[in-house]
């Protein structure tokens, strides 16, 4: 397999893996855990072929593999890794310090359902329980996006030295194929300089990291941490217009799909806004019962949450339907609550219905969706996120 352009069949998985190989990072820390071992056993494949000049680790969990990432990338290298689930929730005391330290580490997480009890299919839990960390979060809606959006994100960390997390659902994204098409290195090249951070590793001007501070140093670390997490959105749009000028496909901070004129929009985030578009098609399209002003919003930048855009997006939209693949126990679904929180207070303001649809991984069909519109239409919004099949 060459990467030159053209479309090849590649899974989610494998399409973060050659995205990875072709960000060229220097230290890879990564520890198998289903759904996201084909990531680490294809970087392997690389290696072993020659076409992947990096260090490879393999410690013995994953809280120890964010302990390698964070002072590789303070040493001054390009750092990536991946993980999934419990995986994911093993690093959660080191993605606060990942954070903190201002550590441009990019990692890919594959989207499955927490224990207990034990099981293995798509749901958002494990990352967005993870968003108050000071991690910038993506949720991509396939493989294609996937690969384009690794490669972005390790640009948008190193602007503004924030680590990254690029989201793909288990199983639906992670394992499908599909035609991925694979840019040629020296794209990547001339849109990715190579990392030469004024933080590193230097024998001559020798600096540390970790030392105790005083109440206002940390405050005054925290406001920093917010400021920089504030210019991420237009840093994400700028380097999403400029992969889109050199490679033709873009992807936005959020995408608006037949929007236009719409009364009622869904919104959503990874593979389940794939099924909202079949079910807007059908809404949209004319027949008997049909020919509904029905679009799809996408949301791909979750953390920080485009509070603006979104605000922009939705004007004039009478219902807005959130289905959330998470649930956050006394809270409901966690897109709901942030929408409602980021639209608090404007004009004319959407009624907003919450559906927690395909928790732990349970299929979402069009028709379902088109359901869950047609209630939203003849419900009066609820506070609380309702649970529907």
């Amino acid at each position: 397999m060459t990467a030159d352009d053209r479309p090849v069949l590649l899974t989610g998985n494998h399409a973060v893996a050659w995205a990875a190989r072709l960000a060229r990072p220097q230290v890879v820390p990564v520890y198998p855990i289903t759904p996201q071992t084909p990531v680490l056993e294809l970087l392997t494949d690389f290696q072993a072929e020659g076409c992947f000049d990096a260090e490879i680790i393999t410690p013995e969990s994953e809280h120890s593999v964010m302990s390698a990432c964070i002072p590789a990338s303070l040493a001054g290298v390009r750092v990536f890794t991946a993980t999934a689930s419990q995986g994911l929730l093993l690093m959660h005391e080191l993605l606060h310090y990942a954070a903190g330290a201002r550590t441009p580490i990019v990692m890919a997480n594959v989207n499955r359902t927490v224990a207990s009890p034990w099981a293995f299919w798509p749901d958002q839990t494990d990352s967005l329980a993870q968003r108050d960390t000071g991690w910038v979060q993506f949720y991509v809606e396939s493989a294609q996006e996937a690969l384009d959006t690794v490669i972005q994100a390790f640009r948008i960390a190193e602007q503004v030295l924030l680590p990254v997390m690029v989201n793909l659902d288990a199983f639906y994204v992670s394992h499908a194929l599909e035609p991925v098409s694979v840019p040629a290195q020296a794209l990547v090249d001339a849109y990715l300089p190579p990392f030469n951070p004024a933080q590193r590793l230097d024998t001559v001007q020798p600096s540390s990291w970790g030392n105790v501070v005083t109440p206002d140093m940390f405050n005054r670390h925290r406001q920093a941490l917010e400021a920089a997490m504030g210019g991420v959105p237009a840093l994400a749009a700028e380097a999403d217009r400029d992969w889109g000028e050199r490679t033709g496909r873009s992807w936005g901070v959020i995408e608006r799909y037949r929007c236009d004129g719409a009364a009622t929009v869904i919104v959503s985030m990874g593979s389940l806004c794939g099924t909202a578009r079949e079910a807007v098609d059908a809404l949209r399209a004319t027949g008997e019962g049909a020919g509904q002003a029905v679009g799809l919003l996408k949301l791909r930048l979750f953390r920080p949450l485009p509070a603006a855009a979104l605000r922009a997006a939705l004007t004039g939209v009478a219902d807005v339907i959130v289905l959330d693949r998470n649930h956050s126990p006394g809270c409901g679904g966690v897109l709901h609550q942030e929408l409602r929180a980021a639209l608090y207070g404007m004009p004319d303001a959407p009624r907003i219905h919450g559906y927690l649809a395909g928790v732990g991984g349970i299929n979402v069909s069009p028709e379902r969706i088109t359901a869950f519109v047609q209630r939203a239409q003849s419900e009066a919004p609820q506070p609380h996120s309702e649970w529907v099949r």
